[in-house]
């Protein structure tokens, strides 16, 4: 679709009177590039007919980049607190427009072309992303890495994580209903808080969409402020700490699984599969798998509970771990002190088989497994207790 038609469609809808959009430009020393950016930005609203602003929300520049955006008409926001989401958060909180459209500016993005954001708001869409792979990335646009590994790996996993519907999770340049938005409660300072927009949208239930944009090689002389090996470590981290059921949950419940099954199998005696034995040795093993897996499923039920209760996440949805989250303190503690006992029990069979050879040597072969089981008994039985403590502790002020 071209400029023109986009504007004729979507002057159509145009609302007079009210400030509809508004464009938001983090900056830090982009002298260069920030009138070009600006200028298009304004020049989109005129030719759409959308009543709107240009707001550049500054992080302590110091090449006169705040009187160029005055000089071309923008307003501008200082943001005393460093990072690229600290001031992206704060020109959106300065923002009147009922839509918030955000780009960098480094003049890459296309703003002479955000017809499609804006229709894409106006049908009822709470988050609109540009997807560069469908509208094209220019030569020398986008570093290799960034291209083939660290986008593509990342959009798949906000895809299998949270089951988002985009194809490029770190587009740049996006648009948004402002009072959905801030009702997020968005907390990241750095670039991740781009992750955090789409990955708590998600969650939250907000209507998303995807429209083509395009890419160009940015306009600056300098390097860009983006570090890539960083900051997609920072990507990342925020995935994962946002997804406890992938990050500790999935591989737990496959540890103690593995763990539980070796022990039962064990608890009789060796066994031997293809020529290979399994004895005492790999009984430590899986009582090690089992025991690291419980611990994993505790402190993934606790920290989805609390994330829960400080808003960052809705409540748990998943049925197992729902049903974990939901247990009281009381029946934890009934259940970790009679895994206990059971645990005491084995010890104290142990002893009396021991008494009842005279307290002579042992056979250690023969002798470990029943033990081994009270240890994994007592331990599961204590991890049970502590987790429905602190799990208790997370929902303080819930009941």
């Amino acid at each position: 679709m071209t400029l023109s038609n986009q504007s004729s469609d979507i002057s159509s809808g145009t609302r007079t009177g009210v400030l509809e959009l508004s464009i938001v430009l983090p900056c830090l020393n982009e002298a260069e590039t920030l009138e070009t950016c600006v200028r298009k930005a304004k020049r989109s609203l005129e030719e759409l007919g959308v009543v709107g602003e240009v707001i550049v929300a500054d992080n302590g520049s110091t090449d006169g980049s705040q009187d160029i955006a005055r000089a071309n008409g923008a307003r501008v926001v200082d943001v005393p607190r460093r990072g690229y989401g600290a001031a992206l958060m704060a020109g959106i909180e300065a923002a009147k427009g009922e839509y918030v459209l955000m780009a960098d500016a480094d003049d890459s993005y296309a703003l002479e072309d955000i017809g499609a954001f804006v229709s894409s708001l106006r049908e009822g869409n709470d988050l609109v992303m540009g997807n560069r792979f469908q509208g094209g990335i220019a030569p020398g646009a986008m570093p290799f890495l960034h291209r083939y590994l660290g986008n593509p790996v990342l959009s798949r996993l906000g895809k299998l994580f949270f089951r988002i519907p985009v194809g490029d999770f770190h587009c740049g340049m996006r648009a948004f209903r402002r009072d959905r938005m801030l009702e997020l409660g968005l907390r990241t300072s750095g670039m991740e808080f781009a992750s955090e927009m789409v990955v708590r949208s998600a969650l939250n239930h907000r209507k998303i969409a995807e429209v083509p944009t395009t890419l160009r090689p940015d306009g600056r002389s300098r390097a860009p402020h983006l570090r890539t090996w960083r900051d997609g470590w920072r990507h990342l981290r925020f995935l994962l700490a946002f997804s406890p059921r992938w990050l500790l949950y999935y591989p737990s419940v496959l540890l103690l699984g593995v763990g539980l099954l070796g022990l039962l199998w064990l608890s009789f005696g060796p066994q031997e599969v293809g020529g290979v034995g399994f004895g005492l040795q790999s009984m430590l093993g899986f009582a090690t798998m089992f025991v690291v897996g419980l611990q994993g499923v505790g402190l993934a039920v606790i920290a989805r509970s609390y994330a829960s209760h400080l808003g960052l996440l809705p409540p748990p949805s998943g049925r197992a771990i729902l049903r974990v989250a939901r247990a009281s303190l009381e029946r934890g503690l009934w259940i970790g002190g009679l895994l206990i006992l059971i645990g005491v029990g084995c010890f104290v069979g142990a002893l009396l088989s021991w008494g009842a050879t005279g307290f002579g040597a042992l056979d250690v072969v023969d002798t470990v497994r029943v033990p081994i089981l009270g240890m994994v008994f007592i331990v599961s039985g204590f991890q049970m207790i502590s987790v429905s403590f602190t799990l208790s502790l997370t929902k303080i002020g819930e009941d």
